[in-house]
């Protein structure tokens, strides 16, 4: 069954043989398609399987469903990038993918939860070591372990365990729209409220079949971009404070919070919570805001500018990012990576472009190719290049109109597909409605689920001391891994 982005459909039109449900999804993905969602929602006894493919170079996706009772067939053999969906379906569902390599559960940690294939992988030999990172650690950082598989300083295998603190938000979701549920939306992963706010607010537009404002709309790309602009920028400085560089590393860490404060002048909070609500916006822009808006951009992005090009002007800084964590453009596109990890690889992949929405409009994006961490770091600087341009646009032209559209109740058996592009990648929300015209399932794809295992690739084969710089080239989600 196909439909557009951000178009609700009818959820029981996406249902096929299970037979056929299989050879579609394999020769849909063998013919380029990239998999947004794939999960299990339960029917009675059984349960009913659901991909949401898409193809990107056409703007598309395709969406199918088909019902189960037991053992299904894996792709993953086939299709590296659905091997953390179909490992989550197992341990969620109980359904075995036959053929999948490795079914070690992603979230649940209790020894012997699944018997058998919760041990961590092992490589053997006379002078191999295993370093053990994790999880709990230092600060206020979430819980995550680290397994590295060494010999001497060079790193075989690094396994990544994830979901010390499964939190349930998705299943909180069910039930809704309520007072609650953009809240949730917003706590998905907090740096990112606005990439998971707007994609939870764009489906049950779509859901309830309302167009919200212009106004709203570039408000909402302005909120987004500035969340954009605030974690590239404290990234960026991050980055250069691993590799010991402290002149960038400090401007930047304070630059950051310039932008942040940029979010709070406009909604009263730091990381824009509670200014999107479906329908529109809580918060507008008069003339006075946006001339001090526009004041503090040129500002800080050049402040930005002077210290990031510190960076590209530093010898000592190139030899160190240059050829360090390497992701190849086949193993990104295999393992399905999204956002800047897979621009920094060759992957021309952005969601802004690929599947247009709100004032995202002839969108053209940045992309590297050596994929190494030099690469993810320039795409970072291209992004920022873009978001101030965007911001500076939409403020000196923004149309009059009102803020909000009335949403009235969801379609009822229906669904709907959100795809925004957060900072960190393309977020996707598949929204489910039952007879009630309420959410009866809500399934949320943050850019972090498919992006882990690419650190676990750029630092195979390099020297375990690189761990902290290519951790942070891809600055990952613990909690949109952990919903």
């Amino acid at each position: 069954m196909k439909t557009g982005h951000l178009s609700s459909f009818d959820f029981g039109a996406s249902d096929i043989d299970v037979g056929i449900f299989f050879e579609t999804a394999a020769s849909r993905l063998a013919a380029g398609g990239r998999a947004l969602a794939y999960f299990a929602v339960p029917e009675g006894a059984a349960q009913r399987l659901v991909m949401a493919v898409g193809f990107d170079r056409d703007g598309r996706v395709e969406v199918y469903s088909t019902l189960v009772a037991g053992p299904f067939r894996a792709l993953t053999p086939s299709f590296p990038q659905l091997h953390l969906f179909e490992r989550e379906i197992y341990e969620t569902c109980g359904l075995k993918p036959e053929g999948h390599p490795w079914l070690k559960p992603i979230r649940f940690n209790t020894p012997g939860s699944v018997p058998g294939v919760a041990d961590y992988f092992t490589v053997h030999g006379s002078q191999v070591h295993e370093v053990a990172v994790g999880p709990v650690h230092a600060g206020v950082i979430e819980p995550g372990h680290f397994r590295f598989q060494c010999h001497g300083e060079r790193v075989f295998h690094l396994e990544i365990m994830l979901g010390y603190q499964h939190r349930g938000v998705e299943k909180r979701l069910v039930g809704g729209p309520d007072e609650r549920s953009i809240h949730y939306a917003e706590t998905l992963a907090g740096d990112t409220t606005i990439g998971h706010a707007w994609a939870y607010c764009g489906a049950v537009e779509s859901l309830c079949g309302v167009n919200v404002p212009p106004r709203a709309q570039i408000i909402r790309g302005v909120m987004c971009e500035l969340e954009r602009l605030a974690n590239h920028t404290g990234d960026l400085g991050a980055m250069a404070g691993d590799v010991g560089y402290l002149p960038t590393a400090s401007f930047c860490g304070r630059l950051r919070g310039d932008f942040l404060n940029m979010t709070a002048l406009i909604c009263g909070n730091r990381f824009g919570r509670n200014m999107l609500k479906p329908g529109g916006v809580n918060f507008d822009l008069d003339h006075a805001l946006i001339k001090e808006l526009l004041f503090r951009l040129d500002s800080s992005y050049r402040d930005v500018e002077d210290a990031v090009s510190l960076l590209w002007d530093t010898s000592s800084v190139a030899d160190r990012l240059e050829g360090t964590g390497v992701v190849s453009k086949q193993a990104a596109e295999g393992l399905g990576l999204v956002g800047p990890a897979a621009r920094a690889s060759g992957v021309g992949l952005d969601t802004r472009r690929n599947y247009p929405y709100g004032p995202y409009e002839r969108f053209t994006l940045g992309v590297s190719g050596s994929g190494d961490v030099y690469s993810r770091a320039y795409v970072r600087w291209l992004e920022i290049q873009k978001s101030a341009e965007l911001i500076r646009g939409w403020l000196e032209n923004l149309p009059a109109g009102p803020l909000e559209a009335e949403c009235g109740a969801l379609k009822p058996d229906s669904a709907a597909v959100s795809l925004v592009e957060g900072w960190r990648g393309q977020i996707c929300h598949f929204v489910i409605t039952g007879a009630e015209e309420k959410i009866r399932h809500y399934k949320v794809v943050d850019p972090s689920f498919h992006n882990w295992q690419g650190l676990a690739m750029a630092m195979r084969g390099g020297e375990i001391s690189d761990f902290p710089l290519c951790n942070k080239s891809f600055n990952l989600s613990y909690c949109g891994r952990d919903l």
